[in-house]
């Protein structure tokens, strides 16, 4: 059948299945959204306030669901205000389609009004970067994007078509997405079996899980892989609910502001099994002592991953479950019951804690924690409070934390979880803020009044940029260098302002009744949660020290 290029992105994107896109239109994409407006009984368009809110809520739409998240954007502004979304997908390994439309291609190359090369741009921040001049080339580039999203290691591709493609005719005809299938050719069986050996000669065997095993659905094989080999799990916050959070064996995330436990123990292991993760600097620290007395076993879908950051002796590349799946039944049954008394003590010695008076950040994280139970989906921005909820909510299942890891994206949560809510309308989902990220894209309010996305807004709110001021604190003698917001804005007056519904915390007993009043009333609700201005994440690992070198505020006090 003859149909013009908008058309047939309509209709390839309901071949992929796609319900929902966010978006923001334009002079060079309006043939794009005049045929979308035809069709909004079958893909529901969420009108962001900025494209930057666009590509965190299709990024948080894909955490959520392990579909592809679709944003689009005009061309120039429109494209490049994607850019910092795409990014984020990319460091995270997010499924992402970014749709943008250019100016006409005999404007290309002549600095046209809002022209703009967004695929060369964004080359370095994608799996793969398209541009499409010719009518007869959207449907294959765009059935080729969203598989390469999800192929593999998945990630963000671009997609930028010329304004004429959209409006010329061409000849469509339907096809079925190809199924997404892993390479299992590159899971060796003789490194299976050197896996097992080293498993099985191991007495102090420790399990580290990263973000991949959420990607790879590999949840019950985690815990079954664990349960076998018998050893403790911690997790990177990339990993957080891959594995059960409440289970005996978990203790706890590693890294700089990870556990002690988990810190002191992956020190000490003698084997230590990672488990879809890229071993971060946030998670090794001082990478030359970094498990020094461990054997390394490394599972990962990116053999560029391999060897990259921390040296493995064993490697299995392949999808994480897929790994799994083969390597179980390769696996007895293990006991490491002196190990695990070691952990056990380690973890009551070295429990987290934090200022039990007055209102703070883990504080308001555990009742949430109480009033949301597993069920609700966290989202966070980046810095103190991100820490927090990694440390003091209990995630017990995948796809239930999403937060910018890789990137570190001061106003990615407000709209990831706009994206997550659209998804998972019957969830309660909450964006934990620090006040310095809410100012970031708190405009995205008024998407959510608009859209009737009812997420609940908490804000952590110090009156500073908490994590740097921290660092400020520390390690550059306290000159607090352009870091204190004291200034008069009002953030209840503010969510009223955008039609949102605005409640201020200032005591612990405020805190219970607030969320739960939120979850009730089924709006849009921010929470200003006012605390301390010097509160402090811990533990933590200074720059470039080992792990097991982490230090609380007592041992603070202690220097």
């Amino acid at each position: 059948m003859q149909l013009n290029g908008s058309e047939i992105v309509i209709a390839c994107l309901k071949e992929q299945g796609v319900d929902t896109v966010f978006g923001y239109p334009g002079g060079a994409i309006l043939n794009i959204y005049d045929e979308l407006y035809k069709h909004k009984d079958e893909i529901r368009h969420v009108l962001t306030s900025h494209e930057q809110g666009a590509s965190h809520a299709a990024d948080g739409y894909a955490r959520a669901t392990g579909k592809v998240g679709v944003c689009m954007a005009t061309s120039g502004p429109g494209a490049t205000n994607l850019v910092t979304g795409i990014a984020t997908a990319y460091m995270d390994s997010v499924p992402l389609v970014a749709i943008t439309a250019n100016v006409a291609t005999n404007l290309l190359g002549k600095d046209s009004f809002q022209e703009v090369d967004i695929a060369g741009i964004v080359t370095p921040i994608t799996k793969y970067s398209f541009i499409v001049k010719d009518v007869k080339d959207i449907a294959p580039v765009i059935r080729r994007a969203f598989s390469i999203a999800q192929s593999g290691r998945p990630g963000p591709v671009l997609v930028d078509i010329t304004k004429d493609a959209t409006a010329n005719m061409a000849e469509y005809e339907p096809m079925e997405p190809a199924p997404i299938t892993h390479r299992t050719d590159t899971i060796i069986e003789e490194d299976l079996n050197k896996a097992v050996k080293l498993i099985n000669k191991s007495e102090r065997p420790y399990i580290f899980v990263g973000g991949g095993a959420v990607i790879s659905n590999a949840y019950k094989e985690v815990r079954a892989f664990a349960e076998k080999v018998h050893a403790p799990v911690a997790d990177s916050l990339m990993g957080k609910g891959a594995f059960d959070g409440t289970h005996p064996l978990y203790t706890g995330m590693l890294g700089m502001h990870g556990t002690k436990t988990s810190n002191l123990g992956v020190t000490e292991c003698d084997l230590l099994i990672v488990l879809g993760a890229r071993f971060s600097d946030r998670v090794i620290g001082n990478a030359k002592k970094f498990a020094r007395n461990a054997k390394i076993i490394h599972i990962d879908i990116d053999p560029a991953e391999i060897n990259k950051n921390i040296r493995a002796d064993i490697r299995l590349i392949g999808d994480l479950k897929d790994v799994l799946q083969r390597l179980l039944p390769l696996l007895e049954n293990h006991s490491h019951e002196t190990w695990l008394a070691h952990i056990s003590k380690l973890q009551k010695t070295y429990p987290l804690k934090y200022n039990p008076e007055g209102l703070t950040g883990p504080y308001v994280v555990e009742q949430i924690y109480k009033a949301a139970g597993e069920d609700a989906i966290i989202v966070t921005e980046v810095g103190q409070h991100q820490m927090w909820a990694a440390q003091f909510f209990k995630y017990r299942m995948p796809r239930t934390l999403l937060s910018s890891g890789g990137l570190g994206t001061m106003g990615y949560g407000l709209g990831a979880s706009m994206g997550a809510k659209t998804a998972f309308p019957d969830k309660p989902v909450f964006n934990i803020a620090g006040d310095g990220c809410f100012r970031m894209n708190m405009n995205e309010i008024a998407t959510a009044v608009r859209e009737n996305i009812p997420v609940i807004e908490v804000i952590i709110n110090n009156h500073v940029l908490g994590m740097v001021r921290q660092w400020q604190t520390l390690y550059y003698g306290k000159r607090y260098s352009h870091t204190v917001l004291q200034d008069s804005v009002d953030f209840v007056k503010f969510a009223e302002a955008m039609g949102a519904v605005g409640i201020r915390v200032t005591k612990q007993e405020e805190v219970l009744p607030a969320i739960e009043k939120a979850m009730a009333l089924n709006r849009p609700v921010v929470i200003d949660c006012i605390i301390d201005s010097d509160d402090k994440v811990f533990p933590m690992v200074s720059p470039g020290a080992p792990i097991e070198e982490a230090f609380d505020g007592d041992d603070l006090k202690k220097r």
